[in-house]
């Protein structure tokens, strides 16, 4: 940070201010280095780079000035110790499942994921003897009487992707404490501007930084923040198995940063006004958003978020086929896979992104049939519910 580095700035201001000590070139902004290897000016420096008696950089692979940025500012928004940034979302979470999951050991999950961290945890997880097993958020009374001798990690989404189930982070972390258990949150739906799970007992907080951290759709990237000896596991893992963020990608992330609390904002504002606006709609069936009042888990949504979010959720009359039609009307709103995005997104799960599971795991990931998962955007928020309030009715005919 200029002149003082030591003083002590709120979140917002780090995420605009903090950044890499400035070159001879006296630049403003921080530039991008664009290297794949760094160079010392003799054997002996290299020697003890190489036996990390230096904090020197060596390799990108390993790291750079741009995506040490990135992390340093991550970490400051999350009140982390450490972190560690990768090229995507996924990778973060496979990286910290990876590298602090054993052959032996069992992971406890919330059943309310999303697709990609399902299939991985009951596909791939067990071909490395790791046991896995789900719990309902809704129900934390059972979640204590799941834990094993074996478990290791317990692993949340809240809000979940993309069903907006919440949980109380205070209680499970005393649940994880009290049983010398990892607790991993999943904080992209959130982001650390309206939720700072270290602040209610998590161990490491997992990003995906293409979501709303971009804010933008550009590029794709993630990062794992926490306590510094679990970083430094995951740190190793990805030294060696090379999931590593592109410098470029970070530079575009931590401009992103800059601007994170302002866009947050918005999203979150005009979220919730087209929640309230839809949820006496005649052609739907509910309506889900972490600050309605009507949503199940509202009291802890109000309890350790300072906002909803971006993401509203709706469950069409029509279920599956409504869903496709719905999709088709619309004639402001983008069709992607993406979300988090300046531009406003809507999506049909059971017929996208969790299409490849079956009825079963739709059902056990929260999926209904007719749901729609709105990411609402910077646009004009009249002209966001006017486009789906139009494409609602001629959905329904």
């Amino acid at each position: 940070m200029s002149k003082d580095n030591k003083k002590q700035y709120q979140p917002d201001t780090n995420a605009v201010r903090l950044q890499m000590p400035k070159t001879d070139q006296m630049e403003h902004s921080s530039p991008m280095f664009l290297t794949s290897s760094f160079c010392f000016d003799n054997a002996e420096e290299m020697r003890a780079t190489f036996a990390d008696e230096t904090d020197f950089n060596i390799y990108s692979r390993f790291s750079n000035p741009n995506v040490d940025e990135f992390v340093k500012k991550m970490c400051a928004l999350e009140g982390a110790e450490a972190g560690y940034a990768t090229s995507s979302g996924m990778s973060a979470i496979f990286a910290g499942f990876m590298a602090l999951l054993k052959t032996g050991d069992h992971l406890l999950s919330a059943r309310a994921i999303f697709g990609s961290t399902h299939t991985v945890i009951t596909k791939f997880l067990p071909k490395w003897g790791i046991e896995t097993s789900y719990f309902d958020m809704t129900d934390t009374a059972s979640i204590e009487a799941m834990i094993k001798p074996n478990t290791r990690m317990i692993f949340v989404e809240t809000p979940s992707n993309p069903g907006l189930e919440i949980i109380d982070l205070e209680l499970l972390a005393g649940i994880a404490n009290k049983h010398n258990i990892i607790l991993n949150v999943d904080n992209c739906f959130a982001t650390p501007v309206l939720q700072r799970p270290i602040e209610y007992g998590a161990h490491i907080v997992t990003h995906s930084a293409t979501k709303w951290i971009d804010g933008q759709g550009r590029v794709l990237g993630g990062v794992v923040v926490g306590k510094k000896e679990l970083i430094k596991e995951i740190h190793t893992f990805c030294r060696s198995t090379g999931p590593a963020m592109s410098p470029f990608n970070a530079w575009v992330l931590s401009k992103s940063l800059e601007t994170l609390f302002v866009r947050v904002e918005r999203h979150a504002g005009s979220a919730l006004k087209l929640a309230q606006g839809l949820e006496n709609n005649p052609h739907l069936l509910s309506v889900k958003y972490p600050l309605l009042p009507s949503h199940p888990q509202y009291n802890i949504a109000v309890k350790q978020m300072s906002g909803g979010g971006g993401i509203v959720c709706f469950e069409l009359k029509g279920g599956l086929q409504q869903g496709v039609r719905f999709l088709d009307a619309l004639e402001l709103l983008s069709l992607t896979a993406n979300l988090g995005d300046s531009r406003s997104i809507a999506s049909h799960p059971a017929s996208t992104t969790h299409a490849k599971l079956s009825d079963e795991e739709r059902a056990i990931a929260g999926i209904t049939p007719g749901l729609i998962r709105i990411s609402v955007g910077l646009e004009n928020i009249k002209d966001i519910l006017e486009d789906i309030e139009q494409a609602l009715e001629k959905s329904a005919q």
